[in-house]
């Protein structure tokens, strides 16, 4: 019996289209795309809209999430899921709207909320993704990270390079909640990722609640960086970056903007960003996180920029508007900004500021010298 090889259909499909910059469409044009479609090749000129447009357009959509619908979903959810080897971790994520159900909150940023119920254990994995862990409220967690155990509080920034075993444990009497911030979408596009299951239960000696981790001891002095340790690292190893800082330096800066001192980044607004202490560089080698803070009856000004955003309110009320939408914000509704989107925020004039938590794709751009911003 003969048997033919046959050809599956290609997914290349074209159509011999009048427009600007285009061919005119012949039978002699349209042979000539069959030809493209069955040797699985595409022309510019049919695609250069999409390829190369004048200016950036994100896939993604502005989106607000608001913190108490996602804090009673992960509450319920803490009631009927298990923590344990298989789920790894009561993590809920954020999908855009644009981004086909996908859990995404933009092109490259993944953000959830994780959710540890009294005495749970999430066990220890790690990941060649970068993360971090952003305390809205609430304390009683404690995350160990290399066998180092790390408090988890109200305002805490906890940062986490790729490749490093971690662990949770809550050791209060009640629920904690918190974000959680990774390029898992960039992982997964430049098909980068790494994963290997730890320990399902950490060691008693790592069950400790120091009020400082050793990290912390070792690199959390201002200016000053230990001789032991001359090399930079593409990661910060200082695992958390306290609230009582954070808020001491915003306040600064305002202070220092009434006496009369350039120190904010425009009136009424102040802001911080996490660095790594070993070259002062963000504190991911993918992802910028930053505090910002404005003042009563102040607003931010008009900005976009090359690479998405997501933001969480930590305190306050206001307004703030991505692109076309705009949305009244109050303490832990999180909302992303696309690439290129412009975003304004306002602190409402009868509250005494508004204090958003920022995270943003920036260092990739920057890596490859493709960011760039503009305020109108």
């Amino acid at each position: 019996m003969l048997h033919t090889e046959t050809t599956p259909p290609s997914p290349v499909k074209l159509s011999a289209v009048a427009g600007p910059g285009q061919p005119e469409p012949t039978p002699a044009l349209e042979q000539l795309y069959r030809g493209f479609e069955q040797e699985m090749l595409v022309p510019l000129w049919t695609e250069i809209g999409g390829l190369m447009p004048a200016h950036p357009k994100s896939q993604a959509l502005p989106h607000l999430w608001r913190w108490d619908h996602l804090l009673k979903l992960a509450d319920e959810a803490g009631r009927i899921v298990p923590v344990g080897r298989g789920g790894e971790r009561r993590a809920i994520a954020l999908a855009n709207p644009a981004l086909g159900g996908r859990p995404f909150a933009t092109p490259t940023l993944w953000a959830a909320i994780q959710y540890l119920m009294p005495g749970e254990d999430a066990p220890e994995h790690r990941h060649s993704q970068h993360a971090f862990r952003f305390v809205v409220e609430g304390e009683g967690v404690w995350t160990v990270v290399n066998g180092d155990s790390v408090r988890m509080s109200r305002g805490d920034f906890l940062p986490q390079g790729g490749w490093n075993w971690h662990a949770h444990h809550n050791a209060a009497d009640k629920p904690m909640a918190w974000i959680d911030g990774l390029d898992i979408p960039f992982a997964y596009y430049t098909e980068s990722q790494f994963f290997e299951h730890g320990r399902l239960h950490l060691d008693a000696h790592e069950r400790i609640q120091p009020r400082f981790s050793r990290s912390e001891r070792l690199w959390a002095h201002p200016g000053l960086r230990p001789v032991a340790h001359p090399e930079p690292t593409a990661a910060t190893p200082l695992l958390a970056y306290r609230w009582v800082d954070t808020d001491r330096a915003l306040s600064e800066q305002l202070a220092l903007e009434a006496e009369g001192y350039a120190a904010t980044v425009s009136p009424g607004h102040a802001a911080v960003r996490y660095t790594n202490p070993t070259n002062g560089r963000d504190v991911l080698p993918t992802i910028r996180c930053e505090m910002h803070r404005i003042q009563s009856g102040a607003a931010t000004q008009p900005r976009r920029e090359v690479g998405s955003a997501v933001f969480q309110v930590f305190d306050g009320q206001g307004q703030v508007t991505v692109g076309d939408k705009q949305w009244q914000v109050r303490r832990g509704d999180m909302f992303v900004v696309p690439s290129w989107q412009p975003f304004t925020a306002r602190c409402d004039a009868d509250q005494p500021q508004l204090d958003l938590f920022r995270f943003a794709d920036t260092p990739i751009f920057e890596a490859v010298n493709a960011y760039r911003t503009e305020t109108p």
